[in-house]
């Protein structure tokens, strides 16, 4: 079934803790949305929220949920480490509407960063979802950083809703502090 785009939901939004993570539908669109490559599991993902500050907020129209975000505020960046909409929702204006109240809610303050599966690797086995999901976040108002790492044979581009140039340094540190958090769990070594 595909809504009608030209009249906008307002989306219920429900702000995600350890507390009530456990929801089964989170979970299934986490694990189903990004590669496993790109995820921590979920159960210490849960655990992460009550050691990181973490935004993470469930989007649903009506008693339907649509999609997710997790946002990790850092010092100097709002980082936008996973934004999903359930697949078979996706072309119906969800994604733009979730992205549009992030960009707002983030518009004041420190930039909203993201990164993406690179448009320009040339051995990616997804190129047309890559270059529409990069165009998306375009559209949208997000600039190209012109910077870019790869992870496990799979290139990110780094993505800005700021003017300020972001380098490969500062990529690290956001990949550091991810790091640190979750080396630092119980259980982990």
């Amino acid at each position: 079934m595909r809504r009608n785009q030209s009249f906008n939901v307002m989306l219920r939004t429900i702000d995600i803790h350890s507390g009530n993570a456990g929801n089964e539908a989170l979970r299934q669109l986490y694990e189903t949305a990004f590669p496993a490559g790109e995820q921590i599991p979920y159960d210490d993902l849960t655990v992460l929220l009550d050691k990181m500050d973490i935004d993470y907020t469930a989007y649903y129209d009506e008693d339907m949920l649509v999609g997710l975000t997790m946002v990790l505020s850092l010092p100097r960046y709002n980082w936008g480490w996973y934004f999903a909409v359930r697949e078979e929702l996706r072309g119906q204006g969800y994604g733009q509407e979730i992205l549009t109240a992030l960009l707002e809610k983030y518009r004041k303050g420190n930039p909203f960063i993201i990164d993406i599966e690179s448009p320009q690797q040339a051995d990616a086995p997804n190129p047309e979802q890559r270059r529409r999901r990069h165009a998306f976040y375009r559209r949208n108002g997000l600039k190209d950083t012109g910077t870019s790492r790869t992870y496990n044979g799979i290139t990110f581009t780094i993505m800005t809703s700021g003017d300020d140039p972001f380098t490969l340094q500062d990529y690290d540190d956001i990949v550091a502090a991810l790091h640190a958090a979750w080396d630092d769990m119980p259980g982990k070594e």
